[in-house]
């Protein structure tokens, strides 16, 4: 097993080294893309978390075997690096085998302040975020086991006593008046990495909602980056005008 690969696709955007730790995510998000190519390829998805068999020290060994150091990896992208209601002590491991050879992390959750537990491994070069998708009136259905908005967002400020950077990933949106909010509000957001809803159907005009989001973020001078899908949809209409 090399649990750290290299993402390619949309997943490439967020880094150039990954590893999923576990073998599912039980957070139930309606939309989560790790769970319909798990069913478009026929493979089980139980909801059933568990670390992957020997994560920990096959990380080890192909970190040493690949001599891999100096680089940003990404947890998780098929995976919480924090999923609900198990021991994380598997990420706490990768995390500490990861920094151990001169890497960073990069970690993304749903995970609320369960994440808080390794924030004394964090450090410079290391980045913090969490993901939020708007606030749609289903919350309890949309990602029914994932953290509340308000948990994520005190992790998120927590993680400002570590010198490490935070950022939120706005993707998939539900709910774009909630991004906007989080805009002009979450000041202790590193970086705001802003994308669209994808794979499903959407009355959103994406092109509006994305130029508004760079207005704002350049309004409160936030740190953005706008996800290539929806980019590309803004360029489209910026050529028609």
């Amino acid at each position: 097993m090399k649990p750290i690969y290299e993402p390619s696709g949309r997943a490439k955007e967020y880094g150039e080294l990954a590893c999923n730790i576990y073998t599912e995510c039980n957070h139930g998000c309606t939309y989560c893309f790790a769970r319909k190519m798990a069913k478009r390829f026929g493979k089980p998805w139980t909801g059933d978390v568990q670390p992957r068999t020997g994560i920990v020290e096959a990380t080890k060994r192909q970190i040493d075997r690949e001599q891999i150091t100096g680089k940003l990896i990404h947890l998780c992208f098929t995976c919480d690096p924090y999923p609900a209601e198990i021991d994380t002590t598997a990420t706490r491991e990768v995390i500490k085998a990861i920094k151990a050879a001169g890497n960073n992390v990069q970690i993304l959750t749903k995970g609320g302040i369960r994440a808080m537990r390794d924030f004394d491994l964090l450090g410079v070069g290391d980045w913090f975020g969490v993901s939020i998708s708007g606030f749609p009136s289903t919350l309890d259905v949309e990602e029914p086991n994932a953290a509340s908005y308000d948990d994520r967002l005190e992790v998120l400020e927590a993680a400002t006593c570590t010198d490490a950077r935070t950022w939120i990933s706005c993707e998939p949106v539900l709910d774009c008046d909630e991004i906007y909010w989080l805009i002009e509000n979450v000041a202790y957001a590193d970086m705001f990495k802003i994308g669209k809803l994808n794979y499903e159907k959407s009355a959103v005009d994406w092109p509006a909602f994305g130029f508004k989001c760079v207005k704002l973020c350049n309004d409160y001078m936030r740190t953005y980056y706008i996800k290539d899908d929806l980019w590309k949809l803004m360029e489209v209409q910026r050529e028609e005008m």
